[in-house]
């Protein structure tokens, strides 16, 4: 309520200067009236404020400073120049009042640019975000599945599964609402989610995790987990025997080059479908957009991806 009425008190106050203003050049010889441009340009500058009350409150120092010196400017010269000089200049002074409205119309025009690439930042964060909170919620569910039958069963190696689904957890929550993470870090995530599966599976799989990376590079978390879990579940879940999951993680400069490949069964049309490929593929086009490549290889018993980034900022 008192901010209506602040609006309505500020609304009939620059009315007011501009109907000073009219009076007094309407009623007043010009010779002796030294108030109808500063009035005008005190009316003007109560529109500005109406308008754009969040553009003057930023800029209002400056808006005012100039206005003031135009101010100054025109009472110094009526006063102190010949009698007609008002009269015969007054066009040069409302000329000099409108020179610095194309300046601040290009700050406003700024301001309106940053507040639309800050508003694209946020939606771009929002979005990766959102793709985050998707990855991997149905292997958390399936392994507290298996190990409340670990439970049940009292096998050794469920404080084992604790442990390492507490750590994978621990990972997702913390490190992956990180932008960027130590490579070294996600490989020990990779490696737990693999001792996590092999704990899980009954058959046999033959896993081999081949890796050389440099210390230092980074990149943004949870990009080959995707991969790794898209093998899972079409490939070892699906086979009986014979199973196989091959990963290979290198740097080279500030490249990696990922590269996995699984059997499946023939003919097999989901590998590759899904959610969890496409939040990857969004991921990695808002992250590194022209600095990747996503390869995916497809025969009638085997699938590959191969995942090339190059992290340089």
């Amino acid at each position: 309520m008192a901010s209506g009425k602040y609006t309505k008190y500020k609304v009939l106050g620059v009315i007011g200067l501009l109907a000073v203003a009219l009076l007094a050049d309407r009623n007043m010889d010009i010779r002796n009236n030294p108030i109808t441009i500063p009035m005008l340009i005190l009316f003007w500058l109560g529109v500005a404020s109406l308008v754009l009350p969040e553009f003057f409150k930023k800029y209002r120092i400056a808006i005012l400073s100039v206005y003031a010196l135009v101010i100054i400017s025109y009472y110094f010269f009526f006063f102190n120049m010949t009698p007609d000089y008002p009269e015969n200049h007054r066009l040069n002074f409302v000329n000099l009042m409108l020179i610095p409205i194309p300046v601040f119309a290009a700050f406003w025009v700024y301001e309106q640019w940053r507040w639309l690439q800050t508003l694209q930042a946020d939606k771009a964060k929002a979005e990766l975000a959102l793709l985050k909170s998707q990855v991997n919620p149905h292997f958390f569910f399936n392994t507290l599945n298996n190990l409340y039958g670990l439970v049940v069963e009292k096998s050794s190696h469920a404080p084992e599964v604790v442990l390492k689904l507490s750590d994978m957890m621990r990972y997702t929550i913390y490190e992956g609402k990180e932008d960027l993470v130590n490579l070294t870090n996600e490989i020990n995530y990779l490696e737990t989610y693999i001792e996590l599966h092999k704990i899980r599976y009954h058959n046999k799989v033959d896993i081999q995790f081949m890796h050389d990376v440099g210390k230092d590079i980074q990149l943004a978390p949870l990009l080959f987990i995707i991969l790794l879990e898209n093998a899972f579940k079409h490939g070892a879940e699906r086979l009986t025997e014979n199973a196989y999951i091959h990963l290979d993680l290198k740097t080279r400069d500030n490249q990696i080059f990922f590269t996995i490949k699984n059997n499946i069964e023939p003919n097999d049309s989901h590998q590759g479908a899904g959610i969890g490929l496409d939040n990857l593929k969004k991921r990695l086009a808002h992250i590194y957009p022209n600095r990747h490549e996503l390869i995916i290889e497809k025969t009638d018993s085997t699938y590959t991806a191969h995942l090339n980034i190059d992290v340089r900022s």
